[in-house]
């Protein structure tokens, strides 16, 4: 009986951390479409100019 409570347990804080990382990643991925992003610019583009 200590046995599956402890198993329970286990996949509820899995259930949870995996819940809390998608969160946080869907929450960076939103972050990362509000700012400019000039890190890809392609500087052979600049040279033909």
């Amino acid at each position: 009986m200590v046995k599956a409570f402890r198993r329970i347990i286990a996949a509820v804080t899995v259930a949870v951390l995996a819940f809390r990382a998608v969160g946080s990643f869907l929450s960076w991925i939103e972050h990362q479409e509000d700012t400019v992003a000039d890190t890809w610019i392609d500087e052979d583009e600049f040279e033909d100019v």
